[in-house]
């Protein structure tokens, strides 16, 4: 049996019928059309309020989703049931999606009434039956393939590339035609025709198309197609995209639109890894290029996509959101949601990873950056980074991976916070992972509470999820990346009007959950429920809806099927000799939940045995200190020794039966090693050999890459790629860098830091006369101190004493895109050098004023004596 086959998806038939006019998260948002005025400025219609929306992009009814959910077993109508819930739930009111025409149409542009467009007939009308509100952009210009290799779409985007779109006549001829019969299609469960659908509040018009001088065709091919969408009778908003083709923007602000739209990747897209360190000050601004310009000035402005990927943390989007209203955003929509039937694998778009259930903390930081777009003031400015870590009531901390919204009648968190509420007693929702002074959790999904009326609060706890591998590596139907596990876990609620024993009872279907607070603490399921302080039965609420939410709705992922046992553990480096190590590894499956004992077997390679006793920590997470007695210099070899209460044993890694003390154990050559180390031994930083899959090197252009070559004494290297200059365009100055986060290097050997005096490194160019290299030390808190390389003579290295290192711009890397945003982020203010804070090592080729031929430096390693 598939494992979504049993998707449980407890929706309140009442629940889904009602359309009420609230949410539980934010004010009711107003209903109607909107218009743009003569300030640029996206209004209700009937209110004349300013608009503010905030959600994300979702593509269940298309492409890979709409395959990857049939292959699962899943109906398509299902997965958006239950992903709009989790949206509602998440206080989301915006949703976008770029329309995959190469679907829905044929070559010359006639609509074809098929299940992709059935299906998103059916997501509009769930979408509104929420109050979320939808701007369309029927044009995707590519195919229905990714991340699969054969487009199977017979639409025009299958004959005609985004250079053939605006250039070739039949291409625009169809795509007009395709518009045309796009905004007359009526909705096939609302009866409503697309161009008069009061919960579309406008269009834009194509999805990051490609354009290049001369201006006057993109400015008639952007008419036509405006033309042909207002032909129809369309009143509302139209935007286009500015971002994609800035050199062409003359055109888009000449053309008859009302709006421009952007798209913001702050590190890039695509790392093949997850990335570490902090990125805060990659999300500190939007500066829009085109300010001061009249036709820009007078244009609504959207940003249709935005993701910080590639990275988990739970403290990007809230900065996001701040930084759009200060540029003056209205509409910002996330890329993407990923559905719940297909989020285990992470399948859909590699790069990208949201789901409530499946990434927790990150889908609650949505929530709280949803509060901080509808909070915080077109315009408002909170200064810079770090300065602006506190922006109204929301904050966030990179040391304590944690976003949390404070307010009078909210409190949201993302990790366990000391924060006091702000006013308790007016506390009306509550919405966390993790613990705080109201609620005490040890489970490791998200929970909610919303108050139903004073002394009741309907109560949603998610199952946990852990993580099973890197979400950001290749991804594939059958590698989960996240597993969901379904626990009793501790719950204690401290809520003025609820008391310490409260009542509590089951709302969602087939929980039939009843209890009684003792403290304040009841040990609770997966599923909603309701607490009341009342002990009268009749006190119990009649209604069934809170908002758009209906008090018995329930939707989560049954536990993931049962997996092979699993251990997540990468040895470190090193670590210091003659100091306790200790060691924490993340297990999974039966076998290592239910195992009766975790014991941690250390040796040397030639030396003593010892076993030692693993203390579970939460979360899947154990932990042992191996004594210093037994970290004397040399390798040290460990492995983990589950033992059932049969008596059975199997040690990881592996696994393998029995324990390494058996004379006939045969998996001592896959234990986990680490070298043990004087204290004045060198600390590798980067090297080439083995940190290849876990740093991040490319071009500052996108057009320079990287690539790794052998050394004359054979060892490997990475080699930094730079191109000339164009004809007619400028050259980057960085241009190529490397990125490595250290903090996995640095964590056994804090001890020895202080001893450090030098940064040794080793590399080597083809144009030693040509090549200005730096390298730069960035802290925690995201200062960055550098100096010049002097190029070292070859088959030598060259040496930078820490001393040298001076504050300096840090560079941002991997480039935000679009590329007119900030490459380098300087802080007001710079602290002394500390070595222990640094967390990222920077390497960094600058291009050269004159360059003939193609630069290439290889960077061997950079290491710490």
């Amino acid at each position: 049996m598939s494992f979504f086959s049993f998707l449980r998806a407890s929706l309140s038939v009442a629940a889904l019928a009602a359309s009420l006019p609230t949410r539980a998260q934010v004010p009711p948002t107003p209903t109607g059309d909107v218009f743009v005025d003569a300030k640029g400025v996206l209004r209700w219609q009937k209110t004349k309020q300013e608009v503010s929306l905030f959600g994300v992009n979702y593509t269940a009814p298309f492409a890979y989703s709409y395959r990857a959910l049939l292959k699962q077993g899943i109906k398509p109508e299902d997965a958006i049931d239950q992903d709009v819930y989790h949206l509602a739930r998440l206080g989301v009111d915006a949703f976008r999606v770029h329309v995959w025409d190469v679907e829905i149409t044929d070559t010359l542009g006639n609509l074809q009434q098929n299940e992709h467009l059935r299906l998103l007939d059916y997501l509009i009308t769930k979408l509104q039956a929420r109050n979320i509100k939808i701007i369309l952009t029927p044009i995707a210009y590519w195919g229905n393939a990714y991340p699969e290799p054969t487009n199977t779409g017979r639409g025009f985007s299958s004959i005609y590339d985004k250079g053939q779109a605006y250039t070739n006549p039949r291409a625009v001829r169809a795509q007009e035609n395709y518009l045309g019969q796009f905004l007359q299609h009526r909705n096939q469960y609302s009866g409503r025709l697309y161009r008069e659908d009061p919960g579309i509040i406008a269009y834009e018009v194509c999805n990051e198309p490609h354009y290049r001088p001369p201006l006057a065709p993109v400015l008639s091919f952007a008419n036509r197609l405006v033309a042909a969408m207002r032909a129809t009778g369309l009143k509302k908003p139209i935007f286009y995209n500015i971002a994609e083709s800035p050199q062409v923007k003359d055109a888009i602000l000449d053309a008859n639109v009302q709006g421009v739209s952007f798209q913001w990747y702050p590190e890039g897209l695509v790392a093949g890894h997850e990335l570490k360190g902090n990125f805060l000050p990659y999300v500190d601004q939007y500066p829009l290029p085109y300010k001061g310009d009249k036709r820009f000035d007078t244009k609504a402005k959207m940003v249709y996509e935005f993701e910080s990927a590639d990275v988990l943390q739970p403290i990007m989007y809230p900065f996001m959101a701040k930084s759009f209203r200060e540029a003056g955003f209205q509409w910002a929509t996330q890329f993407a949601y990923d559905p719940l039937g297909i989020a285990a694998f992470n399948t859909e778009y590699q790069t990208h990873y949201l789901n409530l259930a499946y990434t927790p903390a990150k889908a609650l930081s949505l929530l709280i950056a949803g509060r901080v777009f509808h909070e915080v003031k077109r315009g408002q400015s909170f200064g810079r980074y770090p300065a602006d870590t506190v922006f109204g009531a929301a904050r966030v901390s990179y040391r304590q991976q944690l976003s949390e919204w404070n307010a009078p009648a909210e409190f949201y968190y993302t990790a366990n916070t000391g924060s006091r509420p702000m006013q308790p007693a007016r506390l009306r929702h509550v919405a966390g992972v993790g613990s705080s002074e109201v609620v005490q959790y040890g489970g490791s999904g998200a929970y909610f509470l919303d108050q139903v009326s004073p002394g009741t609060w309907r109560l949603e706890v998610m199952p946990d999820a852990q993580p099973e591998s890197d979400s950001f590596a290749t991804p594939a139907l059958n590698k989960v990346v996240t597993r969901i596990t379904w626990n009793a876990q501790p719950l204690t609620v401290a809520l003025p009007d609820l008391g310490p024993a409260f009542l509590l009872r089951g709302l969602s279907k087939g929980n039939q959950a009843q209890a009684t607070a003792s403290g304040g603490q009841v040990a609770v399921r997966p599923g909603t429920y309701l607490l009341t302080k009342a002990t009268d039965a009749r006190a119990w609420p009649a209604q069934k809806t809170l908002g758009v939410i209906g008090l018995e709705e329930f939707v989560a992922p049954n536990p993931t099927f049962e997996l092979p046992l699993n251990v997540r553990h990468q040895p470190a480096p090193q670590a210091t000799a003659g100091q306790p190590l200790s060691i924490t590894l993340t297990g999974s499956g039966s076998a290592f939940n239910q195992a009766d004992s975790l014991l941690l077997v250390a040796q040397h390679y030639y030396g003593p045995t010892r076993t030692l006793p693993m203390r579970r920590t939460g979360g899947g997470s154990a932990t042992a200190t191996v004594p210093a007695a037994l970290t004397y210099p040399g390798l040290l070899r460990y492995w983990l020794v589950l033992k059932q209460r049969s008596g059975e044993t199997v040690t990881l890694p592996g696994p393998v039966p029995g324990t390494p003390r058996d004379w006939d154990f045969t998996g001592s050559a896959t234990a986990w090693e680490v070298p043990l180390v004087a204290a004045t031994a060198p600390l590798p930083l980067f090297t080439a050999a083995r940190d290849r899959d876990a740093v991040e090197a490319k071009g500052i252009s996108w057009t320079d890459w990287t690539d790794f070559t052998t050394t004359p004494g054979g060892a490997l290297a990475l080699r930094l790629l730079v191109n000339p200059a164009k004809a007619g365009q400028p050259a980057p100055s960085p241009a190529s860098a490397l990125r490595a986060y250290l903090g996995a290097k640095t964590a056994t050997r804090t001890a020895d830091l202080a001893g450090f005096k030098d940064l040794v490194i080793k590399a080597a160019s083809n144009q030693p006369a040509n090549t200005r290299l730096r390298v730069a030390l960035v802290s925690r808190d995201a200062v960055a101190y550098e100096a010049v390389v002097p190029l070292p003579a070859p088959g030598t290295a060259a040496r930078v004493p820490l001393s040298a290192l001076r504050p300096a711009p840090l560079l941002l890397v991997p480039r935000p895109y679009p590329g007119f945003l900030p490459l380098t982020h300087g802080p007001a203010s710079a602290p002394p050098f500390r070595l222990a804070d640094m967390e990222v090592l920077q390497v960094i080729v600058d291009q050269p004023a004159a360059l003939g031929e193609q630069l290439r430096v290889d960077i061997e390693s950079v290491t710490l004596e």
